[in-house]
């Protein structure tokens, strides 16, 4: 299920980055399901029991703690849309799955019929990665 991309680009690709930076937004991007499912549970009841780790400030404020932990949750899921929209506003859907989920082109192709070729693609998810490399700095 993993994306069939290289890591390394020449130094000469408008969109480089560094191999082991690729690593880690993409690791980053792999857990976007997990801030989804984590926003959506805490709704302001008692989530400890559910096991989310929202850790107190020190002071007993569970309203603040939810609230902190929602807007850490909400901030990084709209930071990855954000960027795959602004890669590219009618291919955003395919390149939020192929980021979050690890989907291939092949497997866009199959499952949702992506509407573009494999070399367009590419070419936008590497330029989702530098995005996102900008917006993450």
């Amino acid at each position: 299920m993993a994306t069939k991309i290289r890591p390394v680009l020449s130094e000469k690709n408008k969109y480089y980055i560094d191999k082991h930076r690729y690593y880690e937004l993409k690791h980053f991007c792999l857990q976007y399901a997990d801030w989804k499912k984590a926003y959506s549970i805490l709704d302001g009841y008692d989530s400890y029991q559910v096991g989310l780790g929202v850790k107190s400030s020190g002071v007993s404020d569970r309203t603040a703690d939810y609230g902190m932990a929602r807007a850490y949750y909400s901030n990084r899921i709209d930071m990855i849309e954000r960027v795959a929209r602004l890669t590219d506003l009618e291919l955003s859907f395919y390149i939020l799955q192929g980021v979050t989920e690890g989907y291939s082109y092949d497997i866009l192709k199959a499952r949702f019929n992506i509407p573009c070729c494999k070399d367009v693609y590419y070419e936008l998810y590497r330029r989702f990665f530098w995005l996102l490399d900008i917006e993450r700095q």
